[in-house]
């Protein structure tokens, strides 16, 4: 598998002496796409794809992932802190089942590096060395002696950006605390340094004097990290994210998750980011991204569900986040059941209920056998814009016989986060100047 999975890497990294016109653009030409390919843990491309995982073994592994992200981002929310020593950013999920991987490259000569994608986070961070303490990773430690663009940043520096959490002055550096979820501390200095990226014609493009974090103290106890991870691209919406850096827009596209050989799956960065169709507005509170869902259809049938279930606080502690980290999508009780009552009274005599998964409903058949005529289950944002769930994003497969509604009760508030499996064959494009977001279908391929 480590072999599969370098010659992908291999084949995402071109070389800049076979490539390096790709490199000089016309001052007249139309921005390329920045593209990051991801890569979903269950992707024979995964560096920790396991072949002897059954369909039950990763279905748990995702909702035991996906339930640690909602109860860090509902910590986080709250104010609650674990530790009042460090600040807290995104999380990293248990037993390296981290959702999705980026490849980018870092540095002259350029370095590849592969991060955990975290819309969460706003910091985006690699090991470096020297290392007080870094965990073994098996591509290159980055060196910032060995490049050539590489350059620390002062404290007195703008880019020194103490009203973000975790940046802090490690005199005479601009450095960086952060503590994360799963109890991985990261301790380091900020530098800039130039990052290359695929471009949409299959050529490379590099982008210069990008502030990052370079990780120098990296303590991972639940060893969630290191392997082929390198450290996190952060996504969220704070200045120093690397979408604020190149030009406040970027999507991505989420085709299959399920399909371990689908290897369309990829985030776009700047201009060339696809932002087409109508457009919905986001609110933007911390590191997190909310939108306005006015109501959920079932088919022709709009549920009885209160437009204040949905309704955002100032302070974010109800509202609807839309993450990139959680795998289930997280609905208030006043919104789960009347969808579940739904959904039971349709399978009512059709298809068997054979108990429930974290609240859901579960059923004994198979998604693709038992569901063909199953009615679309359709998000309604402000605006006009749906997010339309077909049966493979609605439901997942628990065992080879089971599958259960790819949905969760909150208990705590109204609080309702979108994970990725709802977002499967989406294209869902930020726009963090104008506050908006669009949320298009589309096939994934269609966009290389």
């Amino acid at each position: 598998m480590a072999v599969l999975f370098n010659l992908f890497l291999l084949s995402c990294f071109t070389t800049i002496a076979t490539t390096s016109l790709a490199t000089t653009n016309p001052t007249n030409a139309k921005p390329k796409r920045l593209i990051a390919k991801l890569i979903h843990y269950n992707s024979i491309y995964s560096p920790y794809y396991n072949p002897k995982d059954t369909i039950a073994d990763r279905a748990r592994h995702a909702i035991n992932s996906s339930n640690a992200r909602f109860d860090y981002i509902w910590k986080k929310i709250q104010g609650i802190s674990l530790d009042t020593d460090d600040v807290r950013s995104g999380v990293i999920a248990d037993n390296r089942r981290i959702g999705f991987l980026a490849n980018i490259s870092i540095g002259s000569p350029p370095l590849p590096q592969l991060l955990v994608m975290d819309t969460g986070s706003s910091l985006s961070w690699i090991q470096c060395r020297p290392c007080t303490h870094c965990l073994t990773q098996d591509l290159p430690i980055f060196n910032p002696p060995e490049s050539a663009t590489y350059s620390s940043v002062p404290c007195d520096a703008p880019n020194c950006l103490y009203q973000i959490p975790g940046i802090i002055c490690r005199a005479p550096r601009c450095g960086f605390k952060l503590k994360y979820g799963d109890g991985t501390a990261v301790s380091g200095f900020l530098g800039t340094e130039k990052i290359t990226f695929e471009t949409s014609d299959e050529g490379i493009t590099s982008v210069p004097r990008l502030v990052f974090g370079c990780a120098t103290d990296v303590v991972n106890s639940m060893g969630t990290l290191g392997g082929q991870i390198s450290g996190l691209l952060g996504l969220g919406a704070e200045v120093i994210s690397l979408p604020n850096q190149l030009g406040s827009k970027f999507s991505y596209c989420i085709g299959s998750i399920w399909d371990p050989k689908y290897i369309h799956n990829q985030l776009i960065f700047g201009e060339g980011a696809k932002t087409e169709g109508i457009t919905t507005f986001l609110e933007i509170i911390g590191s997190f991204y909310y939108i306005r869902l006015d109501s959920i259809n079932v088919g022709e049938k709009m549920l009885d569900i209160s437009p204040q279930v949905f309704e955002l606080s100032k302070d974010g502690k109800r509202g609807v986040i839309i993450d990139s980290g959680t795998t289930l999508t997280y609905l208030p009780k006043a919104a789960f059941d009347p969808l579940k009552d739904e959904v039971l009274s349709l399978m009512n005599g059709i298809v068997q209920f054979i108990g429930t998964q974290h609240s859901a409903p579960c059923f004994k058949g198979v998604i693709d056998r038992e569901l063909v005529g199953f009615p679309v289950v359709t998000f309604n944002f402000a605006n006009g814009v749906d997010l339309a769930l077909d049966v493979k994003s609605f439901f997942y497969m628990a065992n080879p016989n089971t599958f259960c509604m790819a949905m969760a009760p909150t208990f705590a508030a109204n609080l309702t986060i979108i994970g990725v499996w709802a977002q499967q064959s989406y294209n869902i494009a930020y726009n963090l100047a104008s506050k908006t977001i669009s949320i298009q279908r589309i096939d994934c391929a269609l966009l290389e």
